[in-house]
């Protein structure tokens, strides 16, 4: 297809627009837009503040629309930018590609055919990193994004620090995201996939310039440390809120009869795995990390591969009109195990030594009141799956 032709039918048809952020690449940003330039006019550049002959170069194309402002704020702020004036122009859709000459602009092609397949997508380049000359920091950092961003939505995607992307604007608020820097990347496809935008890969290309010319504006410790801090941000709001969300939504979208063929008739659940769901959430819905036992139970049935609806379903043993039972059983429990006799006065007899006696017999005692209570729901479960399974 010809440049003309594709830039009349493609990104035209589908209103989509180009963003170059850039930082100091007077070397290469020249030959990215005149590569660029073959296919659309359609290009919106965001001078992050540079220091070299960059705005100098930026003068000589009259077609792009320039942002420019004199400090360094970060590429997540010169992406937040662009993104702005596209959606003030009317695009429904921005590909980010970055000015240091890495990327094959060739690759556009390839983003606005994946994107007549899946509309409305987050579509990130796909880098072969298998190749020779690829940075070990660059193979070891998209390893550690691509686990992280797994964690944090459940989704496994090969490429998640590629800035080569097509952006769907509509779900785009700029203002909305609190990131400035390279960890703004992480944050925009890890919210949007909470959101129920599909974040999907496309193949590219990519070429890194030898050691001694190639420029990079990443700086390993002070970086490192800022996508640490917010993948720890992002997984305590995993745990903490998306993932009970989902489930929720998950419980009340479907009917029992939907959930019981789902979740105890679906044969991918063996009787063992569903039997050890609901003993595993019987055993968090009673030991005493009241306020994290839903979390702590929901990130430990991912690890364990049990069934989720199960386990928080059967966690929550410990509604309010049970819990009395389970705090007097629970120290019971305690006294048998430790030996220990909790008759006293609580008008007299009150202590902090006697808080400690009493605390102590209350957490032996119901670690193993809810271990003894796990396995007989257990067993129970696993009874009741066989007869009913068989049966079906």
């Amino acid at each position: 297809m010809e440049p003309d032709s594709f830039k009349e039918n493609k990104l035209e048809k589908h209103k989509v627009c180009i963003i170059v952020p850039t930082y100091n690449n007077e070397g290469s940003v020249a030959g990215v837009l005149d590569d660029l330039l073959n296919l659309t006019d359609d290009i919106i550049v965001v001078n992050d503040g540079s220091t070299d002959k960059t705005a100098e170069i930026l003068n000589n194309y009259p077609n792009p629309n320039v942002i420019t402002y004199k400090k360094n704020r970060g590429k997540g702020f010169a992406l937040k930018k662009g993104f702005k004036l596209a959606k003030e122009k009317g695009f429904k859709y921005a590909i980010t590609i970055d000015s240091d000459g890495q990327h094959s602009v060739g690759d556009v092609l390839s983003f606005i055919d994946k994107l007549e397949k899946d509309p409305d997508s987050i579509i990130i380049g796909n880098r072969n990193m298998e190749q020779d000359g690829i940075p070990k920091k660059s193979s070891f950092g998209r390893k550690f994004s691509n686990f992280w961003f797994w964690v944090e939505t459940g989704i496994k995607h090969p490429d998640t620090q590629s800035g080569f992307r097509l952006y769907p604007l509509d779900f785009i608020e700029p203002d909305k995201f609190f990131t400035n820097k390279f960890e703004f990347e992480i944050e925009v496809i890890v919210r949007m996939a909470w959101k129920g935008v599909n974040v999907i890969s496309v193949p590219i290309d990519v070429f890194y310039q030898n050691k001694k010319e190639r420029i990079s504006h990443f700086r390993p410790f002070i970086d490192f440390t800022r996508i640490s801090i917010l993948n720890t941000f992002l997984v305590f709001w995993a745990l903490l809120y998306i993932k009970p969300r989902d489930i929720t939504r998950k419980a009340l979208s479907k009917s029992w009869k939907e959930h019981y063929y789902e979740q105890i008739a679906n044969p991918k659940f063996s009787n063992l795995n569903l039997a050890l769901s609901i003993g595993f959430g019987v055993f968090m819905g009673i030991v005493p990390i009241w306020g994290y036992q839903m979390i702590t139970a929901i990130f430990l049935a991912y690890l364990l591969k049990l069934n989720k609806v199960l386990v928080v379903l059967s966690s929550n043993i410990s509604i309010p009109p049970i819990i009395p039972l389970i705090l007097f059983l629970s120290l019971k429990t305690g006294e048998i195990i430790t030996g220990s006799d909790l008759n006293f006065n609580f008008s007299s007899d009150i202590s902090f030594d006697t808080i400690k006696s009493v605390l102590y017999i209350y957490i032996v005692g119901s670690i193993v009141f809810a271990a003894i209570t796990a396995v007989f729901f257990g067993v129970i479960s696993l009874l009741i799956l066989a007869i009913i399974r068989k049966a079906k």
